[in-house]
């Protein structure tokens, strides 16, 4: 089967199968609303001004989708509550990076995609897990991923606690970047017009095998910056 062809068989498909499945882990983690598809919106418009490749905005849009994967797998109590935890069960959160990589490769992401599944909670100062990356050893994409997950649980309403305010969650960004975000990211993030930040632009998350499809979804991406 040739690349082209795949690409064809996975444009058709596989969208609506992530859509899936981030709905069953915005589920299982109770938000309000639909988090990964708000994260994939609003790291889809950080992404254009950084101006990514297409075909890795794409891998980008699919990791917002399935980066929850991992906690849905562990199926533990304790990641949703509220409160500090042990050290024994923060080593254990902090393996639900590498089994969301894990469960996005089961799930037929492509392996840029899988690599921000894994890397989406990487810090800028290096304290972040699994792997400890710091400042550009984490890839541009998963600073991105890093910034618009942040701003789509601190703004979503949860049964623990109450949504923060667009204001409150943008101080709270602006005030950890250099520590746990990209300075940068954070930068470009700030500026999105206020209407992009609810992240919910249905068309590209669009299924309709009729419309012309945004390349964006492109999984075989070159993932080179």
């Amino acid at each position: 089967m040739s690349a082209a062809t795949q690409v064809d068989l996975i444009d058709k498909t596989a969208g609506e199968a992530f859509l899936q499945l981030a709905t069953a882990a915005d589920r299982f983690e109770r938000y309000e609303h639909p988090h990964g598809e708000r994260i994939a919106a609003m790291a889809d418009e950080i992404g254009k001004a950084f101006q990514l490749a297409r075909h890795d905005r794409g891998s980008l849009r699919v990791a917002a989708l399935l980066h929850d994967l991992g906690e849905v797998a562990m199926e533990r109590d304790y990641i949703q509550r509220a409160g500090p935890l042990t050290d024994e069960e923060a080593i254990d959160v902090a393996r639900h990076p590498v089994i969301g990589e894990r469960e996005a490769s089961r799930a037929g992401a492509d392996r840029a995609a899988q690599l921000l599944v894994r890397w989406h909670h990487e810090w800028w100062n290096g304290r972040g897990y699994p792997d400890a990356l710091r400042r550009e050893e984490i890839p541009l994409a998963a600073r991105i991923l890093r910034v618009a997950d942040s701003y789509a649980a601190l703004t979503d309403g949860r049964p623990f606690r109450q949504p923060f305010t667009s204001e409150n969650a943008k101080r709270e960004l602006a005030e950890r970047a250099g520590i746990e975000f990209d300075p940068a990211v954070v930068q470009v993030f700030l500026s999105l017009e206020p209407m992009l930040l609810s992240g919910l632009d249905e068309s590209a998350f669009d299924n309709d095998p009729n419309k012309k499809r945004d390349d964006g979804w492109n999984l075989f991406s070159s993932f080179t910056r």
